[in-house]
């Protein structure tokens, strides 16, 4: 792992990235024992409007909380693409959801297309679970954390009534994002 790592994950509001990022820090810090930031912003509407959530990995103490090199994004939205996909470093990797990304933005960084939104209605049979089955993307495209620590990691953040359902989300995430590379 580099000495820093950082995720953008990019939307809508109301798409569940920012407790995407919440998950992805706490497999890095809780379960991995690693030191992890997360970091949230998002537009004045209520829903729908663009929203990111950042998460920062490091070996050592983390000096600045906010992304400034972005490693690997994700865009799960045109307006969210054109917004935040950018600040990813040379031979970073940008994760676009390809039913919705009509127009990949253009950078020395590796795309990648997988349609997240899709294949939670389709595959899992509820759509509330993409930002799951993105989450599964983003570990199996990024290595950062190991699938098991992302999976207890949605595991110890989800309802009990709602475990089997996100886990089966993040499993398939994981595994077309390994798919495809």
């Amino acid at each position: 792992m580099a000495q820093r790592y950082e995720i953008r994950f990019s939307g809508a509001g109301g798409q569940g990235l920012i407790t995407a990022g919440i998950i992805l820090a706490e497999a890095a810090a809780i379960i991995e024992g690693k030191h992890a930031v997360q970091s949230q912003s998002y537009g004045p509407e209520a829903r729908g409007g663009a929203s990111k959530s950042e998460v920062i990995i490091a070996d050592d103490p983390i000096d600045y909380p906010k992304a400034t090199l972005v490693n690997a994004c994700l865009a799960l939205t045109q307006e969210a693409a054109d917004k935040y996909a950018h600040g990813i470093i040379d031979k970073g990797v940008l994760l676009i959801d390809c039913d919705l990304v009509k127009t990949a933005p253009q950078g020395n960084f590796t795309l990648y297309q997988l349609p997240i939104i899709r294949t939670a209605k389709e595959e899992i049979g509820r759509e509330i679970v993409a930002n799951v089955v993105a989450l599964g993307a983003m570990v199996a495209l990024t290595g950062i954390v190991s699938f098991e620590s992302g999976e207890k990691a949605v595991l110890d953040r989800v309802p009990a009534a709602f475990r089997e359902l996100n886990k089966k989300a993040y499993r398939v995430g994981f595994e077309k994002m390994k798919g495809i590379l």
